[in-house]
């Protein structure tokens, strides 16, 4: 019996190949709730910055992320990142707590989501 990637015919068919790493252990991953990705009243920049605040919460045990950092890591601007926390604090999906001059918010996830 051949192994599967001996089948060229089977390389030849992937679009997508994960070659010389195990994706988990190379940083992991992050889960969005379908009702977040399937809401049409929120942009592709909400949802990415919903993916990134749930990543931050599951890769660190307290984490105070500022939107530059995000901007920095999802490689959209520091405006667009702002704009985005404000259409999911809008829709419910996120809460937003002011700590105050010089020290990053508080994100809070909504654990329940409203599906229509």
């Amino acid at each position: 019996m051949q192994k599967l990637s001996e089948l060229t015919h089977f390389q030849e068919q992937q679009n997508i190949v994960l070659q010389g790493y195990d994706p988990i252990s190379a940083g992991g991953f992050t889960q969005v709730p379908n009702a977040i990705l399937k809401d049409p009243k929120i942009s592709t920049n909400a949802k990415v910055v919903y993916a990134m605040l749930l990543s931050y919460a599951w890769h660190n045990n307290k984490v105070f992320p500022g939107q530059e950092r995000m901007a920095e890591d999802i490689g959209m601007s520091r405006p667009s990142v702002t704009k985005a926390i404000g259409e999911l604090v809008k829709a419910e999906y996120l809460e937003v707590t002011r700590r105050g001059q010089g020290r990053t918010n508080v994100y809070i996830l909504k654990a329940v989501v409203k599906t229509n």
